[in-house]
């Protein structure tokens, strides 16, 4: 996936960069802290440590090293990959000046009320001991048990029993006349601890179409029971600790884990008869954490968080949530839409902003941004540095990494740590950087991170520098199996791009992943792809050293087109219509388009066709074309195969770089369209001899004679008649004219209104026993096929599309045999 985000990326920078625009492409990595802290705890975990006994001062530097030597593989694949970045900008997003940028924008969302502490639920990982935002919560489908439970005057299901310690109400919906009489009265429940009272209340969230119409409300362990709890003023109740563990108010199940209570409270309900039935094969959608795939806690915790929802003055009023929509609806600030592309993920975009709760911005844990907030008492400070005087505490949590990445747009245009300032609320950047290139042109990532960093980007830079952070965006898909299958090592089908790059290049590996390619759609890609495209890379190499080997000079020459040869003349107009789409399909983000015409042109129309006939065609400005035709490829195929296209440029003895050349224009040559025309149907000509030779099984070293009535384009016909006969035809006499009778006996091709008659072209003999065995072959075939679709076992059994399968072969092989039995 990486692998395809650079190849994208670096088709954009170079074509951009050839076509004279100042383009920048900046290099950087993120510290991914929770991933990173993860991977060093489980390393120190194998030596008998952990984090606390290391200590905070001991473990972050051993996390920085891992860091660092990850940064360096991440660096060397990225080079690997022909990544044509400018290096000397390359930046880390706990860097110096990312870090101040950071606390810069933390104290004026502080400043303006969007930052605040508070206790709320939250997504909780036992395992990584944090917090996870909304859209870090993985779901996966997974075959569990729905308890059926006697509750009072109810039968409530639920997945969870061991949560019914925390419960303080019954909801049913509004609309449910089977529960209307009960809304607002308070019932006595009996319990595995025994007796508790809980409210009825009405709810719109509730399905009447789950269950029984009633759920039971846990206010502090469910989202959504939470946000009843608060529509309706219900209290709650913590059962559930950071550990995964029931609380000391659990009594008997105290220290439990959520598992294991799960079980004795469901042994107990059932010897108190408080269980009505279980399902036993009931699916649901289980929460894990992203990184380690353990099942999520709702919790209530005390943590930072953004509101989404406060309206900000300078901003028109407006809050974060509101102008991040408008960004990508219709513009926003005065600034151009965002533009996604496929446009089909802006409902995407769309579906998730609106319906985002308070972003929860604080990790508890060590790697990271340390948030800027000091305690002493009661006092609160929040600063860039640690505030004077003795006894002021830093809050030990770190921000989540997603809001330092959503500030990457604009804080990677910061070159100096003096370049910003808190100015009339809002950041001030003083960079050229940031005021020649921001907002930057197009943000190309893979689909499955529009929520963690594209949004968050958005929502970030509007806010901090009053801009939108990018004009387009281009998502990319996953890079799955052959099968369609997601590459794991587990699974063993994963493609390592290093290895693909030292077996077959850099080129070949780039080119099997764009080829082929659609945005926002995944991509199947093998080992033999990879492979055919070293061996596209390897033509074009070929095809270079035959066009150097058959030139004396490769200096530009200017074409003087009186003296061009009609095949001279069409290789110039392909060539001019080839810049012209491909200019057009790399504006439009059509990479997989633009790959696929340039290796069409290069492999058939230069190398099969033209090449061939450059070596029977003479002409003054033969040289002067093949030089011109070879520049332009090489420029065109520059930005998806650099490394052999330079190598190419420099064995032409160009003393610049082929990367830094102006890209191709379109150009109005004095071409003869009749001349164009002429030779498209000289190749048309070829084909059809070829192909008529292929069916008829004439033996390729056999020559033969042709006859062609070229009717009205006999003078264009006859003066390409060495053509004709070179073009690996196997024509040995041939006879222009302008009509003629039909000849007997000779193999008829027709080629749009031009009639081609082979003489002597299958030995009538052999052609007569080959037909013969055709036929049988055909009858025998035919005669299975009505036995089956006769038989009425068969066509009421079989599937429909087996039936006409075999309906269609039928028709196909009684069309073949009536042409055989015409033959003769």
């Amino acid at each position: 996936g990486h692998s395809v985000m650079l190849a994208i990326e670096d088709i954009l920078i170079r074509y951009n960069r050839m076509q004279g625009k100042r383009a920048l492409w900046i290099p950087g990595t993120d510290h991914a802290a929770i991933a990173t802290q993860t991977k060093v705890e489980k390393i120190i975990k194998e030596e008998g440590l952990d984090r606390h006994k290391l200590g905070r001062e001991k473990f972050l530097q051993r996390v920085n090293e891992f860091a660092q030597n990850s940064h360096d593989t991440i660096v060397s694949q990225v080079r690997k990959m022909g990544s044509s970045c400018d290096w000397s900008r390359e930046s880390y997003t706990l860097d110096n000046i990312r870090s101040k940028t950071v606390k810069n924008v933390f104290k004026m969302m502080y400043d303006d009320g969007l930052v605040y502490r508070g206790e709320r639920i939250v997504n909780w990982c036992p395992r990584c001991h944090s917090t996870l935002a909304d859209d870090e919560v993985e779901h996966k489908e997974k075959k569990s048990k729905l308890y059926w439970i006697k509750y009072g005057p109810f039968v409530l299901a639920t997945s969870r029993p061991e949560t019914k310690l925390g419960d303080t109400a019954v909801a049913v919906h509004p609309d449910d006349k089977r529960y209307k009489d009960m809304v607002g009265k308070e019932y006595e429940i009996e319990g595995v601890l025994g007796k508790f009272k809980v409210k009825v209340v009405a709810d719109k969230a509730v399905d009447p179409e789950f269950g029984s119409g009633a759920i039971k409300v846990t206010p502090f362990h469910s989202f959504v029971d939470n946000e009843i709890a608060q529509r309706h003023n219900l209290p709650g109740k913590k059962i559930i600790d950071e550990d995964g563990r029931m609380m000391s108010n659990c009594g008997k199940y105290a220290g439990m884990t959520t598992v294991e209570a799960r079980q004795a409270i469901v042994a107990d309900m059932e010897k108190m008869g408080l269980i009505d039935h279980i399902d036993e094969d009931y699916s649901q959608n289980i929460s894990v954490c992203y990184r380690c795939d353990t099942v999520i806690e709702p919790l209530p915790s005390k943590q930072w968080f953004i509101d989404v929802n406060k309206k900000i003055k300078r901003l028109g009023n407006k809050s974060i949530k509101e102008l991040s929509i408008e960004a990508v609806k219709k513009g926003v600030l005065g600034k151009k839409k965002i533009n996604i592309y496929p446009e089909r993920f802006e409902k995407n975009y769309f579906n998730w902003m609106e319906n985002l709760r308070d972003w929860c911005i604080s990790r508890q844990i060590w790697f990271g941004h340390q948030i800027p907030v000091w305690y002493k008492g009661e006092e609160v400070y929040v600063g860039l540095q640690e505030p004077q005087g003795q006894g002021w505490i830093q809050d030990e949590d770190t921000l989540d990494t997603w809001f330092s990445s959503g500030m990457w747009t604009f804080s990677t245009m910061i070159n100096d740590e003096n370049d910003i300032e808190i100015k009339k609320g809002k950041l001030n950047i003083k960079s050229s950087d940031f005021k020649t290139f921001h907002p930057t042109a197009v943000l190309e990532t893979g689909y499955d991170i529009l929520f963690f960093w594209i949004a968050r980007m958005i929502i970030m830079t509007i806010y901090a520098v009053e801009d939108i952070p990018f004009q387009d965006v281009y998502l990319h898909g996953l890079v799955l199996d052959e099968k369609g299958q997601k590459m794991s090592k587990s699974k063993g089908n994963a493609i390592d791009p290093l290895d693909m790059i030292q077996k077959y290049g850099t080129d070949a590996t780039r080119l099997s992943l764009v080829i082929g390619s659609s945005p926002g759609n995944d991509l199947k890609l093998n080992e033999q792809k990879v492979a055919s495209y070293r061996n596209f890379s390897n033509k074009l190499w070929n095809i270079s050293r035959y066009i150097l080997s058959n030139v004396e000079s490769t200096e530009d020459k200017d074409i003087n087109f009186k003296n061009l040869t009609p095949a001279d003349e069409w290789i110039l107009s392909e060539l001019n219509s080839l810049v012209k789409e491909i200019t057009q399909n790399l504006d439009k983000y059509s990479f997989s388009q633009a790959g696929e015409k340039l290796r069409d042109f290069t492999w058939n129309t230069l190398a099969d066709w033209y090449l061939e006939m450059s070596k029977f065609e003479k002409s003054s400005e033969k040289e002067a074309v093949l030089i011109k035709v070879l520049k332009t490829i090489l420029k065109l195929w520059h930005p998806f195969i650099p490394f052999v296209t330079e190598k190419i440029w420099q064995e032409m003895g160009n003393n610049n770089l082929l990367m830094i050349e102006q890209w191709p224009q379109i150009e109005k040559n004095k071409i003869d369209k009749k001349d164009t025309k002429a030779i498209l149907k000289v190749i048309s000509i070829v084909q059809g001899i070829r192909n008529a030779r292929s069916e008829h099984k004439v033996e390729p070293s056999k020559k033969i004679d042709a006859v062609i009535y070229a009717h009205k384009d006999f003078k264009n016909i006859s003066a390409q008649a060495t053509l004709i006969k070179s073009l690996k035809t196997g024509i040995n006499g041939l006879d222009i004219k302008e009509k003629g009778e039909k000849i007997k006996d000779a193999i008829f091709v027709g080629v749009e209104g031009i009639e081609v008659y082979l003489l002597g072209a299958a030995d009538k003999e052999k052609e007569q026993k080959r037909i013969k065995k055709e036929k049988e072959n055909l009858e025998k075939v035919i005669k299975s096929i009505e036995g089956k679709l006769n038989n009425k076992e068969f066509t009421d059994k079989a599937p429909k599309e087996v039936v006409d399968r075999e309906k269609e072969r039928l028709e196909n092989c009684k069309n073949e045999l009536e042409k055989l039995n015409s033959i003769n």
